[in-house]
């Protein structure tokens, strides 16, 4: 009897140590702090399934579209690469029918023709030409996007000159104006009696008197003619005479005149 308490008391005992040393090994309980008001709870991250890989980039967003202004144009789409975009310069090839003659263009040099000026912006542009032995070339040239060719003939004579003059008669004088091509010389005047028209080989005399300050012309076959500047400037009148007479040696020599 005695034995059976005692192992009792023992089973008693080692109960009560067993339920100490629960207590003292239990994990205390994870304190979490209170929600702020207005605040939203943090998400907390779900599991991950056990053998999925991690994920280790961001996931790409879609570009936002760009806000436009109201009333604002929007911008044109950018052409697609390779597409040929139209000229904005110009290009000239410049060239002609006589060697090394000297090509500038706004007075500036750009060689020896034939020559390419390129990179041109478009509008109106000074071409000057010089070659030894003959007289230099000017244009105008109204440059356009692209290309574009340019001849300039030396050896076609040009001649497009004017002069007002007064022909002195025997008795009196009267006005008109010397026109002179390459076609010849013709005199337009209100007294149709002094008009005339002549090929340049025709004139017979075709000089200036400083002297006198006229201009003296004989019509082969025809009558002489006296004319003066109106404000009596001979220098006028020799310019006139010289660059008619340049002309008629080159028609003599053989040269063509030019066809416009």
């Amino acid at each position: 009897m005695n034995r059976r308490i005692l192992a009792l008391v023992i089973a008693g005992l080692v109960l009560v140590a067993g339920a100490g040393l629960f207590v003292l090994i239990r994990p205390r309980p994870t304190l979490r702090p209170a929600p702020v008001p207005g605040a939203r709870a943090a998400r907390e991250p779900s599991p991950a399934t056990p053998g999925a890989p991690l994920p280790t980039t961001r996931p790409e967003t879609a570009p936002r579209p760009a806000r436009r202004t109201p009333g604002s144009t929007p911008a044109a789409p950018a052409a697609p690469a390779g597409a040929d975009a139209a000229p904005e310069l110009g290009t000239l090839r410049i060239e002609a029918d006589v060697p090394n003659a000297q090509v500038f263009l706004d007075r500036q040099f750009v060689g020896t023709a034939p020559v390419t000026a390129d990179r041109l912006k478009p509008g109106t542009h000074q071409l000057n030409v010089s070659a030894e032995g003959f007289d230099g070339i000017a244009r105008t040239i109204d440059v356009e996007p692209g290309p574009r060719d340019v001849a300039v003939r030396f050896r076609e004579v040009r001649l497009n000159a004017t002069l007002a003059v007064v022909h002195k008669h025997r008795i009196g004088s009267c006005m008109g104006q010397l026109v002179a091509t390459t076609q010849g010389l013709r005199y337009d005047t209100g007294d149709k009696g002094d008009q005339f028209t002549a090929p340049l080989a025709d004139l017979e005399t075709f000089v200036v008197d400083y002297q006198d300050k006229n201009l003296k012309i004989k019509l082969r076959k025809g009558r002489q003619y006296n004319f003066t500047d109106p404000d009596g400037n001979a220098d006028r009148l020799f310019a006139f005479q010289r660059d008619v007479d340049k002309v008629r040696q080159r028609l003599a020599k053989g040269d063509a005149p030019a066809s416009n």
